[in-house]
């Protein structure tokens, strides 16, 4: 477990769900910041070249040649820093990732109760994707090209610090079905998913014309129940 991590769950198990969610967020705003070294700048360069060109005409149209001139570097000097153009899809996944925003915010979410506060997650995450669409994009990539082939590179990178909060919402709420810190993000996670590829079938269709203004609550709230109602 690394650093963070460990600081992450003393802080969630000592203070209460809100107070802990905002230390988290002051934490991870006064971490400091290392300086990027040139190579890291480079990589950076590399990504944004390919993740513009993966947008624009898709990843098997798109050539590792065509991604060097998109950054303007040489052909050879793209492979001092990536070994393929896989490896460089990988890289983007991980490094353009929107869980550093998401995150953040994520902890800083409020709410009185475990209800509150996934509804307010939601919102919050929702509203970051919509601010990244191209993400939006490459995750379409992943599933179809990929068969989400870099699923596991993603979440070696983000499930040591989303855990920790899904562990203390079944911690705090003793009533929950769910006891399974993994199972419950997988399910928040599949929630986002699914509000997203929905959306995108239904839109401008006779059925996006019948759903309620607060689609996203009502998400949130069959998430949390259901669709049974609850025995008299």
């Amino acid at each position: 477990m690394d650093k963070a991590t460990f600081v992450s769950r003393v802080l969630l198990n000592i203070v209460g769900l809100d107070t802990g969610f905002a230390l988290l967020d002051q934490q991870s705003i006064d971490m400091p910041k290392n300086k990027p070294t040139k190579g890291e700048t480079t990589r950076l360069v590399i990504e944004d070249a390919a993740l513009s060109l993966f947008m624009e005409q898709g990843y098997h149209a798109t050539s590792m040649r065509q991604i060097a001139e998109r950054a303007e570097l040489a052909l050879g000097g793209i492979y001092n820093h990536f070994s393929s153009k896989d490896e460089i899809f990988a890289g983007i996944i991980v490094d353009k990732h929107p869980y550093k925003q998401i995150l953040p915010a994520i902890l800083a979410a409020q709410g009185e109760t475990v209800e509150e506060f996934f509804k307010n997650a939601f919102h919050i995450v929702i509203s970051e994707l919509d601010k990244r669409p191209e993400f939006v994009n490459l995750m379409f990539i992943e599933l179809v090209e990929f068969k989400g082939k870099h699923g596991a590179v993603m979440l070696k990178e983000i499930a040591p610090k989303m855990l920790p909060v899904f562990e203390k919402v079944i911690k705090s709420r003793k009533s929950l079905r769910v006891t399974n810190p993994a199972m419950l993000m997988r399910s928040f996670i599949g929630m986002v998913i699914s509000y997203y590829i929905t959306g995108m079938i239904t839109a401008n269709s006779i059925i996006s014309k019948l759903m309620p203004k607060n689609t996203a609550d009502a998400y949130v709230d069959i998430f949390l129940h259901g669709i049974l109602k609850e025995p008299a």
